[in-house]
């Protein structure tokens, strides 16, 4: 299945759309409102109907989440000895790290992004061609710590899917137009070299809280939307400087 980014933005809009109208109630529609953040573990569990839990799924920490589309069977290897952990349809399996005592905070921005991940396979995955389904039988999506990734295989096409819908059911553009215009008036933030000062700084820190992002998700996020203007840092010039 070939997806544009247009059609990933419009299966996010009608997704959030409908779980907001069922989750917030009426004050998903009223039009004069702030944005209203996606809580990404209730659209997982309620609005989706997929089993949630936590198991370390690497030695080394590289694999963040995975879900499954039919049951099977996953295998760990550590200090050269091999676990099975079971896999039942519909569930994803975030690692326990996320959990672990000062991880919860920390890594809350990426623990949403990888479910937001795992989500998003499993909404592709069901609009897909009953034949394509079928090559999927036995098998699982994982979800690995950022790699710069090129566009070369099936899987990578597929992993770019589910980040571009997984960024998208966090930051809805309707959602973000809105949190976009109470933070700046709806002009672009400019970024120097990644880094952000003065109200762009406060700007960005107030959009990740909104939407529980991290500020690379977010970054990415706001760029593809028109909404981040990446420049050059020697083009930063502080107001002070200017005013002399």
């Amino acid at each position: 299945m070939i997806l544009s980014h247009r059609d990933i933005e419009e299966i996010a809009a009608a997704i959030t759309r409908d779980f907001n109208y069922s989750f917030f109630g009426a004050e998903a529609e009223i039009q004069q409102r702030r944005p209203l953040p996606t809580p990404i573990d209730q659209m997982a569990s309620e609005y989706l109907k997929l089993e949630v839990t936590f198991a370390k799924l690497s030695a080394d920490g590289s694999i963040m989440g995975l879900t499954a589309y039919t049951d099977t069977a996953y295998e760990i290897e550590e200090d050269g000895e091999r676990y099975i952990l079971p896999l039942r349809r519909n569930q994803i399996v975030l690692d326990s790290s996320f959990i672990q005592p000062g991880n919860v905070r920390r890594l809350c921005g990426k623990r949403r992004f990888t479910l937001a991940h795992e989500c998003a396979h499993q909404i592709l995955f069901q609009l897909e061609e009953d034949e394509s389904k079928a090559d999927h039988a036995g098998k699982y999506s994982e979800r690995k710590v950022h790699t710069p990734r090129t566009l070369k295989t099936h899987e990578d096409w597929n992993e770019w899917r589910a980040n571009a819908l997984g960024a998208a059911l966090l930051m809805p553009q309707a959602e973000v137009d809105r949190a976009m215009w109470y933070l700046n008036r709806g002009r672009p933030l400019v970024s120097y070299g990644d880094c952000f000062f003065d109200g762009a700084r406060d700007c960005m820190d107030a959009f990740c809280s909104t939407f529980g992002v991290s500020k690379s998700a977010a970054s990415i996020r706001l760029e593809q939307l028109g909404y981040l203007q990446k420049r050059d840092v020697a083009e930063y010039q502080h107001p002070l400087d200017v005013m002399v």
